[in-house]
This record gives C-alpha cells, structure tokens and sequence, in this order.
C-alpha cells in the first residue's frame, strides 16, 4: 500500500486518506466495512458526526459509496481503490453451475484482492457490484472455464448477444453463453453434451463474467516464478 504523501496523492488530507485506509483494512481483515463506532475509535474522534463529515467528502470526491440504510454500507470506488495503492477487493458470494441450475449457497464476510491488471478496462469506471463466484460442471469447457474456476462478475442493465452471463430461475443459478439472434433468446452451454436452455419468463440474469480469475491466478503465477 502507498503511504500518504502529499507531494505524491493530491486531493486528499491525511486524515480523509487515514478513514478510507481503515475503511479498507476492516474489509480486508473482517469481511466487513467498518461502523460508524468502528471508524469513531480508530479515528481517535469524539462524535459519529465528525465520521459522517469525512464520508461524505470522500463520497463527494468519488472515493467511496455509502448505501444509504445500511449500518455498514461502505464501499470503496476505483478512485478510492487507486489512492490507496491497492487492486480492489471483491466479494465471494457462493457457487453456481456450468450444468444443470443449482442453489447459489451465500457465503458471506470471504472477500479477494483482484490479481493482476487484464480486468481493470472492464471495471475502472465501474461503480456497479462486483462479485466472486466458483462454478461446479463442464458445461463451458470450450469457453475455458472449468469445473472449480473463480469467476469475476459485473452485475449490468444491459446484455449484448455472446456474453458469457449467471442465469438464475426458479432452481438457482447457471453460467452460460447468452445468445439473442434472430428472435430467438437462449443460454447456451459451451459444450455439445448439453442442450441450450430456452429464456422464459421467470428467467434473470444476475450478472456477466469479465474475467475468469484462475486462469489470471495461473497467468500471472508462471510469469513469478
């Protein structure tokens, strides 16, 4: 991590710096983002409002969201992630099929620090969720993703045809390939011992996968050693 220096990070104080850096380690250490208690104590401050002033300058300047109605309802932006000198942390949410549809199982409070830099065009910008899934079956193999792979994915309004996306219906989810072309919409395996899956009505996309973070972990591995 960087060390605050003035003459190197402008636009930030110590101090606003000192919050989103707590704010960080309590994420990275607990799974969590702090409370306001939390950030008052390591602060060294005497009121929740002194907190509050430096979330909303940090909210302001585009280092950090805050989800109103949540007691811990932090989240640190690309510009936040930036300063501080650190590739981003993102959740681990559960697991889903490259198969049949299974129950997503929510594991909550396991959080990952992004390796490498293939992903950043896709998410520099982003303020949308990102999350972390592990995917069971062979339903994708010539996609390149295999049964145990670590999924990066961008929760989006929109879908294009040929995205790789988690689908989730009545039975859970699934990861496949989504095609919408000659007015015909449908999830398709990459992998002909499996059928392609009609889009019907109770049918939702939870998300598109941007990055497929095993194969980066082993990118990334050979070029260290």
């Amino acid at each position: 991590m960087v060390l605050y220096n003035k003459s190197m990070i402008k636009n930030i104080t110590k101090r606003q710096f000192e919050a989103l850096n707590i704010i960080y380690k309590n994420i990275e250490s607990s799974g969590f983002p702090p409370s306001l208690a939390d950030l008052r104590e390591a602060l060294k401050v005497a009121s929740n409002q002194s907190v509050i002033n430096f979330l909303k300058i940090l909210e302001n300047n585009g280092y950090i969201k805050r989800e109103e109605g949540l007691a811990r309802g932090l989240k640190i932006l690309p510009k936040g992630y930036k300063v501080l000198g650190v590739n981003p942390l993102v959740p681990i949410i559960g697991d889903s099929s490259c198969g049949p549809f299974i129950e997503a199982i929510q594991e909550v409070g396991k959080w990952i620090s992004l390796p490498g830099t293939t992903w950043k065009n896709d998410v520099t910008e982003s303020e949308e969720k990102l999350y972390i899934i592990q995917v069971h079956g062979d339903s994708m193999i010539n996609a390149g993703i295999f049964d145990g792979d670590m999924l990066l994915i961008k929760q989006s309004s929109e879908y294009k045809n040929g995205d790789i996306v988690v689908a989730r219906g009545d039975d859970g989810t699934t990861v496949k390939r989504f095609v919408s072309a000659d007015k015909k919409v449908y999830l398709k395996p990459e992998n002909p011992a499996y059928k392609n899956i009609p889009f019907y009505e109770d049918l939702f996309l939870d998300g598109k996968v941007i990055a497929n973070l095993t194969t980066l972990k082993r990118l990334y591995g050979s070029k260290n050693q």
